[in-house]
């Protein structure tokens, strides 16, 4: 028999497992560890992610975290875009995204203005220019042409190229180093990284480890919404569907609203448990919460919301949560949060959280 269950259920659950309602993240690395990774192209808002999640937040636990314990690392994963993770779940995202190579298609080398020769001759010499090394932006560059010989690289290298550096991410062959005054820096993952395992995951293997820890924070799911999270959408079919296949004795089914969808089955008792969240929250831009939904997913997302929460250039605002779902949007200058409410939100509560999330700013 197939359990039933509402988006306001799943919902509930959802800001439970992801350390929402109640705040109880242990520590920065298990947050990020429970979300799937953090998106990270705003650190700022990377940062309130998991401060937000924090009863006992502590200043610079992420610059620890990365550069010093080295147990998260910064990089590109999910949907080509910079991420925080557990250095441990680095491998399962190498083994993923390393397989696809989009950058082997005409269609991405002419997007992006360099040829099939150019990309091998970039991928074969960045890791030999990292090796030992720890390089900023234009001292890889440096080192690529002295690598190849080939002065006419540069040009690739410096316009755009910020692009071409995530098939190497992909591959395992390069992650964010420790900001040297100011500017970024980068070095391998095979020699930054603790235990970084000497044989390779398989696709398969680290695709059922992301399935598993996705739905973990994300489900109730499916292979399209897997898919739209990590690749958007541009996976392989037949290859997401092996991945839940190859899971499926850990999975249970469920009805969410007539919607046939997969729970680990260690999970479902709670999710059927859980009653629907009455709580307020605010999320920092980027947050998983929305990340790891479909876009169009009117009960988080209300159409009204929408063109506030998804902006041009990709932009995901802030949003204020209310009973789940999205119930308006804000922003902070000079430290002070101010609100575009789009329906009446306890207002108790809302100022409570106000005050929690404008310390965290501090």
């Amino acid at each position: 028999m197939v359990v039933s269950t509402t988006w306001s259920q799943v919902l509930a659950w959802r800001l439970k497992r992801q350390f929402v309602d109640p705040v109880a993240g242990p520590d920065a690395v298990s947050v990020v560890r429970r979300l799937t990774g953090v998106q990270a192209q705003v650190a700022s808002s990377a940062e309130l992610a998991v401060a937000a999640r924090r009863a006992d937040p502590r200043p610079g636990e992420i610059d620890e975290a990365l550069w010093l314990d080295r147990t998260l690392v910064k990089t590109w994963t999910a949907r080509g875009t910079l991420h925080l993770v557990p250095s441990g779940e680095l491998p399962s995202y190498v083994a993923v995204l390393g397989s696809f190579r989009n950058w082997d298609k005409g269609s991405w080398q002419r997007g992006h203005g360099v040829t099939a020769a150019e990309v091998a001759a970039i991928l074969e010499a960045v890791p030999k220019a990292l090796q030992g090394r720890v390089l900023a932006r234009d001292e890889l560059v440096d080192a690529v042409i002295e690598v190849t010989g080939d002065a006419h690289l540069r040009q690739a290298l410096t316009s755009g190229w910020g692009a071409l550096l995530k098939p190497l991410s992909f591959l395992g062959e390069l992650c964010y180093g420790p900001p040297r005054e100011g500017r970024v820096t980068f070095v391998s993952p095979r020699e930054w990284v603790p235990g970084w395992p000497e044989a390779p995951l398989s696709r398969e293997e680290g695709g059922v480890r992301l399935v598993r820890s996705f739905l973990g924070a994300h489900g109730p799911g499916t292979p399209e919404t897997f898919g739209a999270w990590l690749y958007r959408g541009a996976a392989p079919k037949a290859v997401l569907r092996g991945w839940f296949r190859d899971l499926a004795p850990e999975l249970a089914e469920v009805e969410v609203e007539g919607l046939p969808m997969v729970v680990l089955a260690k999970h479902l008792d709670d999710l059927i448990a859980t009653g629907p969240a009455t709580g307020v929250h605010l999320l920092p831009g980027f947050d998983q919460y929305i990340l790891g939904a479909p876009r169009d997913l009117e009960p988080l997302l209300p159409r009204e919301a929408k063109p506030r929460v998804s902006r041009a250039a990709g932009w995901i605002s802030p949003v204020v949560i209310h009973q789940g779902r999205v119930a308006g949007v804000w922003e902070a200058k000079e430290g002070r949060i101010t609100l575009d409410l789009l329906e009446e939100v306890p207002r108790a509560a809302l100022t409570e959280e106000v005050e929690r999330v404008t310390a965290l700013l501090r």
